[in-house]
């Protein structure tokens, strides 16, 4: 199984990461700010705060994203977009 090893959080609430299997990806958050506690993470200073615990991310209060729904729903940094175009920018 993939596991988080490192992450930064980016604009437009855009997460990088790294995973133990050397995969470089980008995963949107968007979509989940409007679901439940998720809500929180609107909160740009919140977001941002965004750390790896546990093999996933993971933010104050107790949020999290499981890492096998952070890999298979992220999209693959290619080489051409590393200079912090975003998510919105690979898509």
């Amino acid at each position: 199984m993939e596991t988080v090893v490192r992450v930064v959080p980016h604009a437009n609430f855009s997460l990088e990461l790294w995973f133990n299997t050397g995969d470089h990806r980008w995963f949107d958050v968007r979509p989940y700010l409007e679901r439940g506690d998720f809500r929180r993470l609107k909160d740009e200073a919140l977001f941002r705060q965004a750390h790896v615990a546990l093999d996933t991310v993971c933010w104050p209060g107790g949020l999290d994203i499981a890492p096998e729904t952070l890999f298979d729903r992220s999209v693959p940094v290619e080489d051409s977009c590393m200079a912090g175009v975003g998510v919105a920018g690979v898509l």
